[in-house]
């Protein structure tokens, strides 16, 4: 694997204060005038975007995933006690908004709005070429901030300017960030990612852990498909869906990813996230971890049992007593943990199973065990009797690229199989017959065939939520209100609503906290939490 060295330390402690209060209101300073003077030092600048962007590898699981429905909350099956509950149980008021500080992207805006300013208005040491390319990975990074914003709250401050020069000292009223309109916040999405777009140009560079083309294209479908879909409550001015001729956009932008010819799904679904088959054909933008230079051990062990727990203590399908499957060599803290429901929806012929999860019992009795599962994407590798959790983070693969083409396509009135069929032949391999091969159906069966297929596909990537809130039922409501999409937290009880719309639809978005409305007078609170409180 290509190592990727991220220097972010070394541009940004040139040019930057402490960032901490920047999640209530950026202050933009630039300086030391021995920097930005040669590609060097702007490479190494981008490169630390790029460590920033690997630094937030969980917040699409915390945004996109938990809420979802898919996971338990409380206790573990090893009674280990598990993340997140709060977000899990969708129990967000004004005081426990389950993120603060805008999920600290301000601060990270804050440096890219900096190089954007820099290598926009200086630097003409690059030629313009360079320069473009650049500006394309910087406008894509910015976007894809802000789309996880406005996925998130809304209408949210649109800062996008530097501020503060040459140490000047603003007014605090200068700092105060009123939040702009769903359908501003939109537009500008839209804007910023047509400009990277427009700065790639004809480009065809490929690095799966540095931004490239393919990523803007990925994001701008992502966009594109979200605003065609998804109406967004606001104070001032409200995003309403804008149906076909977005999902055209978006459409383009994937059949562009496709006709590349640098993308294919992996043959054996595990293989996608093997330690050994990194940087793979399938990956479009990842994360990159290496035992050398950072691991992501924090994350990893916390989808796997505890060793102490469970080794001796759990039980096979068949009632075989289990010792450590996994060689996790005494790590692992289970802190998240998959309700029965969505794995057993799963057939056991699908590769994805098996790939995804380790099934348990308590009990060899079948009749009176409970149920565990450990979740296998993060498993990095053994070294020296020592497991280091260095798996990659994907952001980004081209499975996502067919099952969005086949979104766009049932939104647009045409055929959706075909796309949800290539996802499941690779599922199922030598298994694959015309018993699990899709056949359309109406709009509805076939937003809920993608969203059950996405499900399987995604686990642990940071996708369920955002998919629940942009797919839909028969009425054009999100699936985030549908009993069908959802997953009993008992297995084998029926299922309920993630949200139920008379009462929570204000939870669509996420509240911001106090301390940050107390902070900056500018600030409303999200869309419909003070009345729904």
């Amino acid at each position: 694997m290509k190592k990727l060295l991220y220097s972010i330390a070394g541009a940004f402690l040139l040019t930057m204060g402490s960032c901490d209060s920047l999640d209530l209101a950026p202050i933009d300073y630039t300086g030391a005038g021995n920097f930005w003077q040669n590609e060097g030092q702007v490479s190494t600048f981008m490169n630390g975007l790029h460590g920033q962007l690997r630094g937030d590898y969980s917040s699409p699981f915390l945004l996109g995933e938990v809420r979802g429905g898919t996971l338990m909350d409380g206790t573990s099956s090893l009674g280990t006690s598990v993340d997140y509950s709060i977000q899990i149980t969708n129990a967000l008021t004004i005081h426990s908004t389950g993120v603060s500080n805008w999920n600290g992207y301000y601060s990270k805006i804050l440096q890219v709005n900096h190089f954007i300013d820099e290598v926009s208005n200086n630097c003409n040491f690059l030629s313009a070429e360079k320069k473009n390319a650049y500006l394309a990975q910087a406008h894509g990074i910015r976007a894809y901030y802000y789309f996880m914003l406005y996925k998130t709250f809304g209408g949210v401050p649109l800062e996008l300017e530097v501020k503060i020069t040459s140490g000047a000292k603003p007014e605090i009223t200068d700092l105060y960030m009123k939040r702009s309109s769903a359908a501003d916040v939109m537009q500008f999405l839209k804007d910023e990612i047509n400009a990277s777009e427009q700065a790639w140009g004809s480009s065809t560079t490929l690095d799966r852990y540095m931004w490239s083309k393919y990523a803007t294209l990925f994001l701008k479908a992502e966009i594109y498909m979200w605003a065609a879909k998804v109406s967004t409550n606001d104070y001032e001015k409200a995003h309403t869906a804008t149906g076909a001729a977005d999902l055209e956009v978006a459409k383009k932008a994937l059949n562009e990813i496709i006709a590349s010819g640098k993308f294919e799904l992996e043959k054996n679904f595990g293989d996608i996230f093997a330690y050994d088959n990194k940087e793979n054909n399938e990956i479009i933008l990842a994360m990159p971890f290496d035992r050398n230079e950072i691991t992501n051990s924090n994350w990893g062990d916390t989808f796997v049992y505890s060793s102490a727990l469970f080794i001796g203590s759990f039980y096979d399908e068949e009632g075989n007593v289990i010792q450590d499957p996994l060689d996790l060599k005494g790590s692992g803290w289970f802190k998240k943990e998959y309700r029965e429901e969505l794995v057993k929806s799963f057939d056991k012929t699908d590769a994805r199973r098996a790939a995804t999860f380790l099934e348990y019992y308590s009990s060899p009795n079948m009749e009176e065990a409970t149920f565990g599962v450990s979740t296998l994407k993060y498993l990095g590798h053994v070294d020296g009797g020592t497991r280091y959790y260095d798996s990659d983070v994907i952001m980004m693969r081209y499975a996502d690229v067919l099952l969005m083409m086949a979104e766009c396509e049932n939104g647009l009135g045409n055929s959706c199989a075909p796309w949800i069929n290539q996802v499941r032949e690779r599922a199922y391999g030598d298994n694959y017959s015309a018993e699990v091969t899709y056949t359309d159906g109406d709009y509805a069966a076939n937003e809920l065939a993608i969203l059950k297929e996405r499900d399987k596909e995604f686990v642990a990537e940071g996708k369920r939520w955002f998919d629940l809130l942009r797919m839909h039922d028969a009425n054009k409501q999100p699936l985030v209100f549908s009993a069908a999409a959802a997953y009993s937290k008992v297995y084998g009880e029926a299922p309920t609503p993630v949200l139920d719309k008379a009462t929570e639809e204000h939870k669509l978005l996420w509240p911001v906290n106090v301390a940050v409305l107390t902070a900056d007078p500018e600030l409303e609170q999200t869309w419909g939490y003070d009345e729904a409180e």
